[in-house]
């Protein structure tokens, strides 16, 4: 048994010190890295004096997840890009401390549209680059042609967009969030207004307002100056934004994969593998023992 937990805490201590080495080998990504700590840290910090442990807790997942990109290069042992690791550390900051605990989803119009899009064509190229890496694996060698791999890029993102609005729609419907932002409408069009009772659409425009009748029979108007729509217009907006990252890096993922991976913009968000001087798992190890 302590033979067992020697060898757990000396992998431990080897993990610890491949992942220190792995943020520090780049110094662009070690700077942003740095900075985005010590933001979250400062913001951990505030939550706490201001009572606000549901944010304190966010922000504390949130300095979990920037450590996400040195782990998967040391325990998958694959060189993700400068370009790539530097936007998704910033997309983690931005969504998690600008836009959830600072209210930029609200404050900023665009802010979650500039995500999303973001997202789209980050997927993407992880997509993309899942393929290539499989790949490069002696035992899963195949052939697919610069159309399909950026068709499949296209698909592994598209189905991320779909999952994370499922995720959305779970938290809002059982857990009563507003992850899936509302919008005020003037004009709605539905069969369910039909006097018939046909399949036949009809249109109520220039709302102006929304009046709730209550159980108890007391009324109240919203104030809202119109409609208010729950989440379907921003659940097909973050699809389609994401379909416009996602078609982005499919084109020119083609271009990348029909020039037999000729040096352009795409090789920036390409993960690759680990050279043997750069397995730092592999290095720690041996020298940890």
């Amino acid at each position: 048994m302590n033979d067992k937990r020697r060898e757990k805490k000396r992998r431990l201590r080897a993990l610890r010190k491949a992942i220190d080495m792995e943020l520090r080998e780049h110094r662009s990504t070690f700077i942003v890295f740095s900075i985005l700590r010590i933001m979250v840290l400062v913001c951990m910090i505030r939550q706490v004096f201001l009572h606000n442990y549901e944010s304190f807790f966010l922000s504390v997942l949130t300095l979990v997840l920037l450590y996400i990109p040195s782990w998967l290069q040391v325990k998958l042992r694959i060189e993700i890009p400068i370009g790539l690791e530097i936007s998704i550390l910033c997309f983690i900051f931005a969504a998690e401390i600008l836009g959830e605990i600072n209210a930029f989803y609200i404050a900023i119009p665009g802010w979650d549209t500039i995500l999303h899009t973001l997202n789209g064509f980050l997927c993407a190229a992880v997509g993309f680059s899942m393929v290539l890496l499989l790949n490069d694996n002696e035992n899963l060698t195949f052939d697919l042609s610069p159309f399909f791999l950026a068709l499949l890029a296209f698909c592994f993102s598209m189905t991320i967009g779909v999952l994370w609005e499922f995720f959305e729609f779970s938290m809002d419907y059982f857990l009563k969030f507003d992850m899936q932002k509302d919008m005020i409408l003037h004009t709605v069009s539905s069969v369910m207004l039909d006097p018939n009772g046909a399949n036949h659409p009809v249109v109520i425009r220039d709302i102006a307002d929304v009046m709730i009748v209550h159980s108890d029979g007391t009324r109240e108007l919203l104030g809202l100056g119109g409609y208010l729509d729950v989440g379907l217009y921003d659940t097909m907006k973050d699809l389609f934004v994401n379909f416009i990252g996602a078609v982005v890096f499919s084109v020119i993922g083609f271009f990348y994969a029909r020039g037999r991976g000729k040096k352009s913009v795409v090789s920036l968000f390409v993960p690759r593998r680990k050279s043997e001087d750069r397995d730092y798992l592999s290095i720690t190890n041996k020298k940890i023992k």
